[in-house]
């Protein structure tokens, strides 16, 4: 079976980031995708759940990592209308061990508001660096959808792996 990232292979240097790929299953983790969660990305064995914040997490370390994914529009809605509860959020994922914002755009194309927001582009990029100091959750650029997926996918798989590897044992 063919996964989404399957057509990076040897052209794409993200595709050593294909966390079903590389030992995932192996590892014994399985990803957390938020009930909530609108557009979700499909990883093999997800589980559905409600999240106590953020849209991804590994099943049983739901209160010590999250990644929260954003498509350029939506960062741009969360940064205007919906800013007090993403700050909210933010404040959540700071009470982590480890937490992530993931934007689906490049730095430059973020800089280009989109069609719906008459957000300065300046002040939401000084909006996303500012809490990202302030919270110490730091936001990665993804680029698109399917670089953002490998991201998020790796990031909870490296989280797994240093929390196996610092001597926690299981998530149970």
């Amino acid at each position: 079976m063919a996964t989404p990232l399957s057509r990076w292979a040897g052209s794409n240097p993200l595709s050593r980031l294909n966390p079903w790929t590389d030992g995932a299953d192996v590892d014994g983790y399985m990803i957390a995708i938020d009930t909530r969660e609108q557009l979700p990305y499909e990883f093999p064995g997800a589980v559905v759940m409600t999240l106590p914040t953020g849209d991804y997490s590994v099943v049983g370390l739901e209160d010590r990592v999250a990644v929260e994914r954003k498509t350029k529009a939506d960062a741009y809605g969360s940064l205007g209308q919906g800013r007090a509860r993403f700050r909210r959020e933010w404040e959540r994922l700071a009470d982590l061990d480890y937490a992530a914002v993931v934007i689906e755009s490049s730095l430059p194309g973020f800089l280009h508001r989109p069609p719906h927001s008459k957000m300065n582009p300046r002040s939401a990029i000084g909006s996303l660096l500012g809490w990202s100091v302030r919270y110490r959750v730091p936001v990665f650029f993804a680029g698109d959808r399917d670089h953002g997926q490998a991201l998020t996918g790796k990031l909870l798989q490296m989280y797994w792996k240093y929390h196996m590897e610092v001597g926690c044992g299981s998530a149970s």
